[in-house]
């Protein structure tokens, strides 16, 4: 017995399937091996993902190998997975969470806070970029894509002052230390599901027994939450749309951010009982729309 696990070629890719293969090992004493795919959003570099089609050109590839029977699961950066689904596929576990808060690599290890007005930032996040803007609107910011190791030399080679990247991403590709700052999460508000790990199959994949083992359940609820939030919302790459989750006892705290229109971005907040995740993050996208 095997179990293939099908990922985008990256590193940081690689390492994330690494870990549920050890996490599978860890559960059930099961094999598994990785099966390589190049997808659409890897291939495309030059463009942004919000004119060519959106997050989930990092996963369609990936899925066609699961029809195709080529691999048994997948792995994803849950950040990349849309909010709908395909028919016949679920996500059968949300395993780990690593630091969701995103960070400012700077070039000359200058510090955010004292980055020269006209400092050029790179970015191809439309909420990153509202994000930076909203903080010091006299930032230049540039688009840039790529894996982590391309977007680290595009920085230096394109004379860029610094550039955001997820602290999830960073840290699982033991590269903490060139993070010069981290952004506060409740300001700087994250992406959907990011730092969370997500394990697809078809619906009625053999070994979905044994990946579901690897489910964490309080953050599959956090990351359902959020996700509730943004398919509410009809929100992708195309639109600025951040979440901060955060589980306290029996109640989870949302605090939601989100452009109406014209530019106009509006956050709130609400809290409620675990148990309601789902309709909380329903909630939340509901209160915002009509608090404006």
């Amino acid at each position: 017995m095997e179990i293939i696990i099908a990922t985008r070629k990256s590193k940081l890719a690689q390492i994330q399937a690494d870990k549920v293969i050890d996490l599978i090992k860890e559960k059930s004493n099961i094999n598994s091996k990785k099966l390589l795919v190049v997808t659409e959003g890897d291939k495309r570099l030059d463009v942004s993902l919000d004119k060519i089609g959106g997050k989930g050109l990092f996963v369609k590839e990936i899925e066609y190998a699961l029809l195709n029977k080529e691999a048994h699961a997948a792995v994803h950066s849950m950040k990349d997975v849309p909010f709908i689904l395909p028919e016949g596929f679920e996500i059968v576990a949300i395993p780990e969470r690593e630091d969701i808060r995103d960070a400012f690599i700077s070039k000359d290890n200058i510090p955010f806070e004292e980055l020269k007005s006209g400092a050029v930032i790179g970015t191809s996040s439309i909420r990153r970029a509202a994000m930076l803007k909203s903080i010091r609107s006299d930032l230049n910011i540039v688009p840039i894509r790529g894996n982590v190791q391309t977007r680290l030399e595009k920085m230096k080679n394109e004379n860029m002052d610094g550039i955001i990247l997820a602290a999830a991403g960073l840290k699982r590709l033991g590269l903490e230390n060139i993070i010069s700052d981290y952004f506060d999460p409740k300001i700087f508000l994250p992406a959907i599901g990011q730092g969370a790990l997500g394990i697809e199959a078809l619906k009625d994949g053999e070994y979905n027994s044994y990946l579901k083992k690897l489910d964490n359940k309080e953050v599959r609820m956090a990351v359902e939450a959020e996700r509730s939030f943004m398919k509410e919302l009809n929100g992708g790459c195309h639109s600025v749309i951040g979440i901060y989750s955060e589980i306290k006892n029996n109640d989870l705290y949302l605090l939601g951010t989100f452009d109406v229109g014209n530019g106009t971005i509006v956050k709130k907040d609400i809290v409620g009982d675990i148990s309601n995740y789902r309709e909380l993050g329903i909630s939340l996208a509901e209160k915002i729309m009509k608090g404006y």
